[in-house]
């Protein structure tokens, strides 16, 4: 995701700072009572494993970068189709030649659908490539080099290939999902908006599905174990009863990380979703993209510090969880 200006979002900054120094664990932060929890849900929510979302993210990072052109990149690529395959009723991919700054690079978004008979249908997605230079690093010498990103890639996969296998073992009830794996995600220099979401950008002009979903839910840096999910603004602008029905599940279900208020927007993948006509909500931790975060452990966005010292299988593991309270509850489509 490439950043842009969030004044709203540098003020909570200070008030979220103040609650996460003094702790960080799940053990802080609130959790649904039974009773409250039965209110919201009229189908057993499946639980996601912690330990299994921290795996996949491991996985993914086990090649190295997953830089458009690389090894890694073939081999995760492979990886995450074989996943997909294993749960899903069709995947397939869709090649594109992205150009970007004078050179060629070969890639490709991976498409699921799961329920392909149901025609009302929701669409899950995330980014699965690394941004090729680690430009935000305080090593200079870094700079040129390319981000592991545990966070800002391999977090949104996870928690999607995670929904994907509950979906599978639990059939919620009427609706079909589909899934795309965005590639090329992360390719602009810091100044040049345009050159990122080229994945999703292609998506959009070659639609390849055969029925529009009716709304979508994209994943991005997912994984931090101080993670904060303000409201994004162009999500909210595009999909208002979307983002306050699951900003209300994150609440009960969400352990203290979605955080019912206002963070400004940033350029991402769910753009050209909703420019499409797909409205999208794009949860995010956006205190860490350009940095902002009150706390310096968190000021890793797109340097080679995006490793699997900043992952939390507990985070993970609630995000996927308040997405499944949506799909398995009795409203499914809130829009």
């Amino acid at each position: 995701m490439h950043r842009t200006l969030r004044q709203s979002l540098s003020t909570l900054a200070i008030l979220a700072g103040a609650l996460l120094l003094g702790g960080c664990n799940s053990c802080n932060r609130p959790h649904a009572s039974p009773q409250q929890q039965a209110e919201h849900k009229s189908t057993q929510i499946p639980q996601p494993e912690a330990d299994r979302l921290y795996a996949l993210v491991a996985q993914q990072l086990q090649w190295g970068a997953r830089v458009p052109g690389t090894s890694a990149h073939d081999s995760c690529r492979r990886w995450i189709t074989e996943q997909l395959k294993m749960h899903a009723d069709t995947v397939f991919e869709q090649p594109f030649t992205a150009s970007v700054y004078g050179r060629r690079y070969s890639c490709t978004n991976i498409i699921a659908r799961l329920f392909p008979e149901r025609r009302e249908r929701i669409l899950l997605c995330a980014h699965w490539d690394s941004r090729p230079r680690a430009d935000e690093d305080p090593i200079p010498e870094n700079r040129s080099l390319p981000i592991p990103g545990a966070n800002d890639g391999a977090s949104g996969v996870a928690v999607v290939l995670e929904i994907v296998r509950l979906l599978r073992q639990q059939p919620p009830h009427g609706i079909g999902v589909d899934v795309v794996f965005f590639d090329a995600e992360d390719m602009g220099a810091p100044a040049d908006a345009a050159m990122f979401c080229l994945g999703s950008k292609y998506f959009a002009a070659n639609f390849p599905l055969p029925l529009r979903p009716r709304y979508g839910i994209l994943f991005d840096l997912v994984g931090d174990h101080q993670a904060r999910f303000f409201i994004e603004e162009t999500s909210q602008q595009a999909a208002p009863s979307l983002v306050e029905r699951l900003w209300k599940l994150g609440r009960l279900y969400g352990n203290g990380t979605f955080v019912e208020q206002r963070g400004g927007s940033v350029v991402d993948d769910h753009h050209a979703l909703i420019e499409l006509g797909i409205p999208t909500v794009d949860i995010i931790d956006l205190e860490l993209v350009g940095n902002q975060s009150p706390i310096e452990r968190r000021r890793y966005w797109h340097t080679r510090m995006d490793d699997m010292r900043n992952i939390s299988g507990q985070t993970l593991q609630s995000v996927a969880t308040v997405v499944l309270a949506l799909l398995y509850s009795d409203t499914p489509f809130p829009l």
